[in-house]
């Protein structure tokens, strides 16, 4: 299932990184994709929505509902 966030607080290729490393340590079978300029995360895994935002959360970044 894709799941797909608005994180406002993305702002280079670091937050990049480090949001899609947070996911696969959790869900190493995810597949994640960060647009820096959309300032989306797009996620496709088994994973919950709430569980995906949580991760970013833990990083740092915000989640915008």
């Amino acid at each position: 299932m894709a799941i797909q966030l608005k994180v406002p607080s993305i702002v280079c290729e670091g937050c990049a990184d480090t949001i899609t490393k947070e996911i696969k340590t959790h869900e190493p079978e995810a597949d994640v994709k960060v647009d820096i300029q959309a300032k989306t995360v797009t996620v496709n895994t088994k994973a919950s929505e709430e569980s995906i935002k949580q991760m970013i959360v833990a990083v740092g970044h915000t989640v915008d509902e």
